[in-house]
């Protein structure tokens, strides 16, 4: 299998997508690791997000929220900011597919600013611009509630893998887990 940190973190220059039911904690993860970010989505959406929910990963601080009217105004807005360089880290939350020109925009805007691009998806619905997509699920584990299955399913420069990951709070960095099969003591035991 091959090694999480050949993909993770994430190219920057490039725009990569997250989706599953975990795919903001993706986002938080990658934001964990740069200086500041910017996070898009459409005003209209019911749910928001709470920046200090978003205090175990990174300092909330350090997030700029945009609401935006639509997609359109939502790519626009993304496509300025991955250009002009000034964050590290984009985070564009799509809720209709983009299509190949408006992809191909997103990562020559992302080169030209060398900012890194998360966007996050309903599943199915990827992009072929994107450098990487990834699948991000919650791992049932009764000792372990904060287990996540982090699987990459689209690479246009590297192989795909699957890894079982957790955040660690204390250190504020990602620990790379064994599957719960394969770890020692009960609950790796067969029986």
């Amino acid at each position: 299998m091959p090694s999480l940190n050949a993909s993770f973190p994430l190219r920057p220059g490039r725009v990569h997508e997250a989706c599953g039911p975990l795919a903001v904690a993706m986002a938080a993860v990658t934001a964990a690791q740069v200086s500041g970010l910017l996070w898009l989505r459409e005003s209209w959406r019911p749910e928001l997000i709470n920046p200090l929910g978003l205090a175990d990963y990174f300092d909330p601080a350090r997030l700029l929220l945009a609401q935006t009217r639509d997609q359109t105004d939502t790519l626009a807005v993304a496509e300025e900011s991955l250009r002009d360089g000034a964050l590290p880290l984009v985070v564009i939350e799509l809720t209709a597919p983009l299509s190949l020109t408006a992809g191909r925009r997103l990562q020559l805007a992302a080169k030209d600013g060398k900012t890194t691009g998360l966007c996050l998806i309903p599943e199915g619905m990827g992009s072929n611009a994107a450098e990487t997509r990834w699948h991000c699920a919650p791992v049932f584990d009764p000792s372990d509630s904060t287990l996540m299955r982090w699987e990459i399913i689209k690479n246009k420069s590297g192989t795909l893998g699957a890894w079982h990951v957790r955040w660690n709070r204390a250190s504020r960095r990602l620990d790379l887990v064994s599957p719960v099969g394969q770890r020692p003591g009960p609950a790796g035991a067969s029986g």
